[in-house]
């Protein structure tokens, strides 16, 4: 295991923790409010350490900043999704370069996996940067930020990061690299707090339709009503897909 504290030009620090020796990286984005330890604090590392073991996958996980992004109810949606902005430019300027320099050079061949909020960050990093993220697995994710207890006008940083909104309107080109370059695997319980609170089940069933609807690769994987939204469910979805991925 090896951790490192990259910190942002505003002065956020953030952290990073990689697990394995070798194989396809890994990003992991934790759940709402999440650090870079709950991977490993919560059995989802256990669940698929024979992948690591083997050198099929390094897994590095970030912190999140959902404190001072979408979870900060005290400021409008634009705000809030201009913040992440500056999140996801700590991912791509910072991050990406010392998962770079720790895995030979490919950090241009990642898959983005997360649960809860995570699942929508992975979502989203890997449908605005699919060259870098032609993978993702979204565990129990909710993909529309405008119903995340927000308020104020949508602008364009908001628009942005808000696949459901995005996704509905590409075409041309862009469309079609993105048809042969991005695959995303959403899974979803059935169980407790899938949709309430969360909305999780809905989002993910009408996110498959938008992506459906644009031709985007995807696999939709709802699972039963004995799989709640929470860690045991996450660990055996993980367990079953990312060995399909890498």
């Amino acid at each position: 295991m090896r951790h490192a504290a990259l910190t942002t030009p505003s002065g956020w620090t953030g952290q990073v923790v990689a697990h394995g020796h070798y194989g396809r990286p890994v990003l992991v984005f934790p759940s709402e409010g999440g650090s870079a330890w709950d991977f490993e604090n919560n059995g989802l590392l256990d669940a698929i350490r024979w992948m690591v073991d083997a050198g099929r996958v390094k897994i590095y996980c970030v912190d999140s900043a959902d404190g001072q992004t979408w979870s900060d109810q005290s400021v409008p949606l634009e705000e809030r999704a201009k913040r992440h902005d500056v999140y996801e430019r700590w991912i791509l300027d910072q991050v990406l370069p010392w998962v770079d320099d720790d895995s030979a050079g490919q950090a241009s061949d990642l898959i983005a996996l997360g649960c809860s909020l995570g699942a929508y960050h992975a979502a989203n990093i890997a449908l605005r940067h699919a060259h870098l993220f032609p993978r993702a697995l979204c565990l129990s994710g909710s993909y529309d930020p405008s119903e995340w207890h927000a308020w104020g006008e949508r602008g364009t940083a908001a628009y942005f990061h808000n696949p459901i909104d995005y996704v509905s309107n590409l075409e041309g080109d862009h469309l079609e690299w993105l048809r042969s370059r991005v695959h995303l695997v959403l899974v979803v319980g059935q169980g407790s707090w899938e949709i309430d609170p969360t909305q999780a089940l809905p989002s993910t069933r009408r996110f498959a339709e938008v992506l459906a609807s644009k031709g985007i690769p995807h696999e939709l994987d709802v699972w039963g009503y004995e799989f709640p939204h929470d860690w045991p469910s996450w660990r055996a979805q993980l367990a079953h897909h990312l060995p399909r991925l890498a």
